[in-house]
């Protein structure tokens, strides 16, 4: 499948990789004819998805099989008026239903929007009016149909309501009858230009109200390298990505250039995070690659890792988080096996990359892709020298790359914020060293300035994940009248330090820092918390956590 996409599909080194990697892509791509389609029709047994649940619950399905039911998903769409540029919201969890109705949509030309269980109303009834959703497929679930309902109620929008049970209150279409009563699907004859817009994602909110972020058709190709050149994958792989399908990690890691690549998708369905779980899983589903956020690997080095045979693990990539160092040792060391560090963003697909050929640096991004032309520059849009602080970049000069979003749709201002002089602003801050690693320091808003310093959020937290004590945490600066800022770091405890001394803890932790990097960055604030705020997506709400400290100014402290 890859040699229909890429003039060379192998490598054999990062050299050859950027030197002669080149995307082709098909007039009026859709990959759910060109790739999902294709592949029933030329290895129709080959095995797309392996889902499980925590309740014993599984579906094993080949390419063959999916077609069959991303069709009659299709059919039952197009027959409640779901056509080419309709946009609809999918509530789905980690349910099966989900690849049916991504898949149905793009066979529909229509406009697929994922979205978190998480949602309240309020989130919803933003989302309907913002992007004018024609219709809603939601995991049965009680809460979720009632939020769904108060929302539609609120908007007194016309919204088409899809429920996959088992609640199916009165108003909403049952799925699996849906389906099961479908007529034969017959392919529009003009599904999508490659140009139409095929993903909506709501950006994450860390500061003001989400956006909306449009990926068109061509979008899955550019997950190509996400798949094949930093996941590895292979058509013998079995791959794990631990995600919800409401956030863009999950066509990262779930569907797109998994299946590109004729891997199988494994699909862990649960709602409670098990670490012990998880390790079972991997190890009696014979998981070849996984990726995960660092966080997942925090928990996984404190089980018996050691007891459990994990010898068909061959690969492990991580991302949506800085990595602390002391993780990858650690799981190194109880493993054997790296852990691949990936950057990239809700707009984009992978851009900076740790990939086969390059060897891990602990707490590195790895190195640019050959996808994404990779510049950091400083605030006046000047690249900066290696080893200096700037903002990440994509240079858009020699033409847009696959995989890069269109627009924030209905802001053309925030679109051109963003997008201006031939430059690709993320907002995101990091250091190239000689060798062309990429380390990242933080959000542009986030760069600490104190007593004339700047110092880099990540660092500091680096240090403070090597105490013992602390189990998670996050460093921000608050407004000082004689520093300017102070480093101020909340910090979660271990559970073995909840009933320790506050104040002598604090000291503790401080003076740890001072000896762990340079004694100037050390936090001169910390509060400890029960749990940091975070976005529904998981991210640190920094913006939460800066509020104004009054030290008591003492230059000599």
């Amino acid at each position: 499948m890859l040699e229909r996409f890429l003039k060379q599909s192998s490598f054999n080194s990062y050299d050859d990789f950027m030197s002669n990697f080149e995307l082709q892509v098909p007039e009026n791509f859709n990959f759910a004819y060109d790739v999902v389609d294709a592949w029933a029709a030329e290895e129709p047994e080959r095995r797309a998805l392996t889902w499980i649940d925590v309740h014993g619950n599984s579906r094993n399905l080949s390419f063959a099989e999916m077609k069959a039911e991303t069709d009659r998903t299709a059919s039952f769409f197009a027959s409640l008026g779901i056509g080419r540029g309709d946009r609809v919201m999918l509530i789905l969890k980690r349910r099966v239903q989900f690849w049916f109705s991504i898949i149905a949509l793009h066979k529909l030309g229509a406009t697929a929007i994922p979205a978190t269980h998480l949602l309240t109303p309020h989130d919803i009834v933003y989302r309907i009016e913002k992007a004018c959703v024609k219709a809603i497929v939601a995991a049965g679930e009680a809460q979720i149909v009632e939020h769904v309902d108060e929302a539609v109620a609120a908007t007194g929008a016309p919204v088409v309501r899809i429920s996959t049970g088992p609640v199916v209150p009165v108003g909403w279409h049952d799925f699996d009858s849906g389906i099961a009563a479908a007529a034969p699907f017959r392919r529009p004859e003009n599904a999508n230009e490659n140009s139409d817009t095929m993903l909506i994602y709501f950006t994450s909110g860390t500061t003001g109200e989400p956006k909306m972020v449009a990926h068109d058709f061509t979008y899955p190709l550019g997950h190509i390298i996400t798949a094949s050149f930093w996941h590895n994958l292979t058509p013998a792989s079995r791959h794990l990505t631990l995600a919800d399908t409401g956030w863009g990690k999950a066509v990262w890691g779930k569907l797109y250039g998994q299946w590109i690549a004729g891997a199988d998708v494994f699909v862990y369905d649960y709602d409670k995070f098990d670490a012990k779980e998880l390790l079972r899983i991997l190890r009696d589903y014979s998981i070849t690659s996984f990726c995960a956020p660092p966080t997942v690997f925090r928990f996984l080095i404190h089980e018996d890792v050691a007891a459990c045979d994990l010898s068909h693990l061959k690969y492990c990539t991580i991302a949506g988080e800085a990595l602390n160092p002391s993780v990858f040792e650690d799981w190194k060391r109880l493993t054997g096996l790296s852990l691949m560090e990936g950057f990239g963003q809700t707009e984009t697909t992978l851009t900076v990359g740790t990939y086969p050929w390059i060897e891990p640096r602990p707490g590195s991004m790895g190195r640019k892709g050959p996808l994404y032309d990779i510049d950091l520059v400083d605030a006046d849009g000047m690249p900066v020298a290696d080893g200096e602080e700037g903002e990440i970049v994509i240079r858009l000069d020699r033409g847009r790359p696959t995989g890069l979003f269109r627009e924030y749709i209905d802001d053309p201002e925030l679109t051109a914020r963003a997008i201006h002089d031939g430059l690709y602003h993320t907002g995101d801050v990091a250091v190239r060293d000689a060798d062309g690693y990429f380390w990242f320091v933080g959000r542009t808003d986030d760069v600490i300035k104190s007593s004339g310093y700047r110092i880099g959020p990540f660092e500091v937290e680096n240090a403070l994940m090597a105490h013992p004590a602390v189990v998670e945490c996050a460093v921000t600066g608050v407004p000082d009248e004689i520093r300017g800022q102070l480093v101020k770091a909340t910090v979660v405890l271990a559970e073995a330090y909840r009933d320790a001394d506050r104040e002598v803890l604090a000291k503790e932790i401080q003076n740890f820092v001072k000896h762990a990097t340079a004694p100037y960055k050390y936090p001169r604030v910390v509060e400890f918390v029960e749990e940091l705020p975070k976005t529904i997506s998981g991210k640190i709400r920094r913006v939460a956590l800066r509020t104004p400290y009054r030290s008591r100014n003492n230059p000599e402290e």
